[in-house]
C-alpha cells in the first residue's frame, strides 16, 4: 500500500532507479531495474538484500569477477524456436561473447574460493550452458564475430569467385576511366566512385554518348551523370549472381546453426534470465557501495532503528561539493510510534522525513541503505507520504484542502505496520483551526497503531507528548552563538522555531520585531525562551557526556593494558615455576644415579661393612635433602598470616623495612616485604615476588580480624551470598557509566560463587546502553560469551551471559 501515486518522484526514489540503472551493463539489467517494486514479503527482502551484500562484498575483495559482453539474446533465442528460422547474423558475435561470460560465472561460482558467497552460488546450480554450441560459433565466425570464408566449402568457393570477379571490374573500369580522360570525355579529376552499389565514372552530361554503358544517378545539377561502362556492366551482373549464391549459403549455414541450438533453447533462456539478474544484482549492489550502504539486521515486526542515516542524494550532492551531510539516530516502534519534529526553517525537518520516506522504501524494493552498523529495519504494509504542496487548478484544490485530502486517506488506512509521514501538518490555513484539527487528527491516528513521523511549527503539537500514548519529541538542533541550524536530530524534546532571531538576523527593523513579540504573547514567548534554555543546557550536557565517554574509553585502554600486563605475568610465573620443577626433578635423577653409583663402587671394593652403611646412610641424607627442596618449589595458595593483636591504644607506625609482615591493600593479601625504596617495594608471596608502590604496603599487625576467624566464617558468608544471590541486574535508567560499575560488581559475585549463567535486564529503547554492555562484557576475560534473551522472555532488551 503506497499512497500517493507519485511517492517515487516525491520521496526522490525515481532517481535511485536512474542511478542504479547507470551500473548496469545490459538493457535487460536496465529493464529490471525500472521493475523494481515495493515489497512487504520478509523473506523475498531478505533474499534480496543478501544476494546484494554478498555481491557488494565480492566487488571488494574479487578482481576476478567477469563484469563484460552482458548482452541479452532471449529475444533471438524465443524467436528461432520455430523450425526453419535461421540466426540474424548481425548478433552471432554477440550471441558468442555472452555465452563466454555465463560460463566464466559459472566457473567463478562453482569454485572453492566462492563457497562464501552462498545466496550467489545457489542461482547458479541450475544453469548450464552447451560447450557445443560455443564451438560450433567458434568455428564459422572470425574473431570479429563475422562468417568465416571457410564456414563451408562452397561459401570460400563462392567469395573467392566474387573476390576475383571484382579485382576484374575494378581493373577495367580504371583502364576505361584513364582512356576517358585521354580522349576528354571526362575531368582530369574524375574518381571511380559507387552508386547503387555498381561502379560507375562521372563524365558531363554532354558526352555521355561518347561512352556506351547504363547511367545508374547524376548529379543535383544534372551536369554530371555517372555510368557504369558495358563492359563492367556485365562483369558486375556476375558478381551480383555470385551475392545471390552467397546469401543463400548464408542462410544454410544459419539455418543449420539455429538447428543445432534449439533442442537447448530452454537452457539458453535460463541462462540469460541468470545474466540478466547477475546484471541487475550487481548494479544494486555497486551503486549500494557508491553511497556506503549496509543491510541492517532484519526484523519481521514495523520497526526502525538506524544509526547515523543520510539521504543518499543529499549525500551525493554534497560529496560533489566537498561538504557533509549530518547524520540522523532514529527509533520508532510500538512503543514510541509517533515522532513529531520541531524547530527552525531550513533546518532539516522535511529532510528527516524525505530521508525515512526513501531509505524504507529503497530497502523494501531490495536495496541496501546508508546507515552504519548496529542499525535495526523492520518491514511495513505500506508508506502514506503526504509532502510538498499538492493543490490544483483542474480539481478545485487549495494547498490546505489538498492535505485535508491526504489527511483523509491516511485516517482510512492507518493500522498496524503502516508508516505514515507528514510534512507541515496542519499548514495552509488558519493557525489556530488547522492546529486543532492537526491534534485531532494525531489523536486519532496513535490509536490506529501506525508508526509515523510528523513535521510541525505548531506549539499545540509540541505538548502532545506525555498526553497522547505513543506520541515522542523531537528537536531539529540551533546554534544560538552562530544563529545557523545544526541539522541534527534530538529526541524527546520539542525544538524552537527561533523566529524572532532569525528575524533580527535577517535585518528586520527592532521595533517590528519587539511589536510582534508584544502581538505574539509573554506565555508563546516564555515558551520560546524555555525551549532555546533547554537548547543551551543540552549542549553543555553533551560536550560534558563527551568529555565523560573520552575518559571513559581512557580508563578503558588502561584497564585492559593491566589485564594483559596481569596475564603475562601469571604466564611468566607458571613458567618459571615449571623450569624449575623440571631443574629439581633432573638433580634428583642424578642423586639417584650418584647412590647407584657408589653402592655398585663399595660391592665392587668390598669395602667392610660399617664403612658401606656410613656411606648409604650420607646419600640418603642427601636424596631426602633434595625432595625438601623441590616440595619447596611447588605453588601454595596465597593464604593470610595469623598477625598479633594490637596492643591497647594507638602505637606510632614504625617505617616499613625488609623482613616485615606486610598487607598490600589493594588486593587484600599478606606476604613478607624483601626490599623497599622510593619508588617501588618487592613482596614475597608464596615464592612469587610482586612488585609494587610503598604507598599500597601497611604493617599486617593492623588487621583487627585474624586468619583463623575468617576461615572459620567463609563457609558461611559464601552460603549467605549465594542465598541472596539474584541471577537478573536491572539497569534500565541508569547512565552508562554507572551500569558498567554495576556490572562490574554483578560479575564479581558471580565469579565468586562459580554461578556460570547471569541475565542483565537493559532494555530496548534506543539501544545505546545495550550497545555499552555489550561492548564491556567483550572486553571482560571472565565472560565466555552473551546473547539475547529468547523472545518470548524479553528478547534483545536482555543479555544472557556465560562465565568461564
Amino acid at each position: 500500500m503506497i499512497y500517493p501515486q507519485g511517492f517515487e518522484q516525491k520521496a526522490g526514489f525515481d532517481e535511485i532507479r536512474r542511478l542504479v540503472a547507470t551500473y548496469c551493463l545490459s538493457h535487460a539489467g536496465r529493464e529490471k531495474v525500472y521493475g523494481m517494486h515495493f515489497c512487504t514479503s520478509f523473506q523475498e527482502i531478505k533474499q534480496q538484500l543478501s544476494l546484494t551484500s554478498e555481491m557488494m562484498e565480492l566487488l571488494k575483495t574479487e578482481t576476478s569477477f567477469p563484469a563484460s559482453d552482458y548482452f541479452d539474446l532471449s529475444n533471438e533465442i524465443t524467436r528461432l524456436r520455430p523450425a526453419g528460422t535461421f540466426f540474424d547474423p548481425a548478433l552471432l558475435g554477440d550471441f558468442r561473447a555472452s555465452l563466454v561470460s555465463i560460463q566464466r560465472l559459472l566457473g567463478f561460482f562453482h569454485r572453492e574460493e566462492s563457497e562464501a558467497y552462498t545466496e550467489l552460488r545457489k542461482l547458479s546450480e541450475t544453469i548450464r550452458v552447451e560447450p557445443e554450441i560455443i564451438h560450433l560459433l567458434n568455428k564459422i565466425l572470425d574473431d570479429r564475430g563475422e562468417i568465416r570464408d571457410d564456414a563451408s566449402p562452397e561459401l570460400l568457393r563462392i567469395r573467392q569467385e566474387i573476390r576475383r570477379m571484382e579485382n576484374r571490374a575494378i581493373r577495367r573500369i580504371e583502364e576505361i576511366l584513364k582512356e576517358a580522360k585521354k580522349e576528354k570525355i571526362t575531368n582530369d579529376d574524375a574518381e571511380i566512385t559507387l552508386r547503387n552499389g555498381r561502379l560507375v565514372i562521372p563524365i558531363p552530361a554532354g558526352g555521355k554518348k561518347r561512352l556506351r554503358g547504363f547511367i545508374h544517378d547524376a548529379s543535383a545539377t544534372g551536369q554530371t551523370l555517372f555510368v557504369e561502362p558495358d563492359e563492367v556492366f556485365d562483369i558486375n551482373n556476375e558478381v551480383a549472381e555470385l551475392r545471390v549464391q552467397e546469401k543463400q549459403e548464408l542462410i544454410r549455414i544459419l539455418t543449420h546453426l539455429a538447428d543445432r541450438v534449439r533442442p537447448h533453447s530452454g537452457d539458453l533462456l535460463a541462462a540469460y534470465a541468470y545474466l540478466t539478474t547477475i546484471d541487475f544484482i550487481r548494479a544494486k549492489a555497486a551503486f549500494s557501495l557508491s553511497i556506503h550502504a549496509i543491510v541492517p539486521r532484519l526484523v519481521d515486526f514495523p520497526l526502525i532503528n538506524w544509526n547515523k542515516a543520510v539521504h543518499p542524494l543529499l549525500w551525493l550532492l554534497h560529496q560533489a561539493q566537498g561538504k557533509e551531510v549530518v547524520p540522523q539516530n532514529l527509533h520508532l516502534d510500538q512503543e514510541n510510534r509517533i515522532l513529531i519534529i520541531s524547530g527552525p526553517n531550513a533546518g532539516g525537518k522535511s529532510v528527516t522525513l524525505r530521508t525515512v520516506a526513501l531509505l524504507q522504501y529503497m530497502l523494501q524494493c531490495g536495496l541496501p541503505i546508508p546507515v552504519k552498523d548496529g542499525s535495526e529495519a523492520g518491514i511495513f504494509k505500506g508508506i502514506l507520504l503526504d509532502m510538498g504542496d499538492e493543490q490544483s487548478i483542474e480539481n478545485d484544490l487549495s494547498t490546505y484542502s489538498s492535505h485535508l485530502l491526504a489527511m483523509r486517506q491516511f485516517l482510512e488506512k492507518a493500522q498496524t505496520g503502516i508508516l505514515f509521514l507528514i510534512d507541515e501538518m496542519g499548514s495552509g490555513t488558519e493557525p489556530r483551526a488547522g492546529g486543532a484539527i492537526a491534534e485531532a487528527v494525531i489523536e486519532k491516528l496513535s490509536k490506529s497503531g501506525a508508526i509515523g513521523i510528523i513535521t510541525t511549527h505548531y506549539a499545540n503539537l509540541k505538548l502532545l507528548q506525555g498526553k497522547v500514548d505513543g506520541i515522542v519529541n523531537g528537536a531539529m538542533l540551533f546554534d544560538l552563538r552562530t544563529m545557523k541550524p545544526l541539522y541534527r536530530l534530538q529526541t524527546g524534546r520539542p525544538g524552537s522555531s527561533f523566529a524572532f532571531e532569525i528575524a533580527a538576523q535577517m535585518g528586520l527593523p527592532e521595533e517590528v520585531i519587539k511589536s510582534a513579540e508584544e502581538k505574539a504573547g509573554q506565555q508563546q514567548i516564555s515558551f520560546d525562551q524555555q525551549l532555546q534554555q533547554l537548547e543551551i543546557e543540552k549542549e553543555e550536557l553533551d560536550k560534558k557526556r563527551k568529555e565523560l565517554e573520552l575518559a571513559d574509553e581512557l580508563l578503558s585502554n588502561a584497564l585492559k593494558k593491566y589485564q594483559d600486563l596481569y596475564n603475562k605475568l601469571e604466564f611468566n610465573k607458571k613458567e618459571i615455576l615449571r623450569k624449575a620443577r623440571e631443574e629439581a626433578a633432573d638433580l634428583l635423577k642424578q642423586t639417584n644415579r650418584l647412590i647407584e653409583n657408589t653402592i655398585a663402587e663399595i660391592k665392587k671394593t668390598q669395602a667392610e661393612k660399617e664403612a658401606t652403611l656410613r656411606a648409604r646412610q650420607q646419600l640418603q641424607e642427601k636424596k631426602k635433602l633434595l625432595e625438601q627442596e623441590k616440595e619447596k618449589l611447588k605453588p601454595e595458595p596465597i593464604r593470610l598470616v595469623k598477625e598479633p593483636a594490637e596492643a591497647e591504644g594507638d602505637k606510632p607506625e614504625r617505617p616499613l623495612k625488609p623482613g616485615d609482615i606486610v598487607r598490600i591493600r589493594n588486593i587484600d593479601t599478606v606476604g613478607e616485604l624483601i626490599s623497599i625504596n622510593e619508588d617501588e617495594a618487592v613482596v614475597l608471596l608464596n615464592n612469587v615476588k610482586l612488585t609494587t608502590r610503598p604507598a599500597e604496603l601497611e604493617h599486617a599487625g593492623r588487621q583487627k580480624k585474624t586468619t583463623l576467624r575468617r576461615r572459620n566464617s567463609i563457609t558461611n558468608e559464601i552460603q549467605r551470598k549465594l542465598d541472596n544471590f539474584r541471577l537478573t541486574i536491572d539497569l534500565r535508567g541508569m547512565r552508562g557509566e554507572d551500569a558498567l560499575r554495576r556490572v562490574d560488581h554483578f560479575l564479581d559475585e558471580a565469579i565468586l560463587l562459580n554461578i556460570k549463567e547471569i541475565r542483565i535486564l537493559h532494555g530496548k529503547g534506543n539501544g545505546i546502553l545495550r550497545t555499552l554492555v555489550r561492548q564491556h562484557l567483550s572486553q571482560t576475560n571472565a565472560v565466555d560469551s552473551f546473547h539475547d534473551e529468547s523472545p518470548e522472555a524479553g528478547g534483545d532488551g536482555i543479555t544472557i551471559v556465560s562465565l568461564k
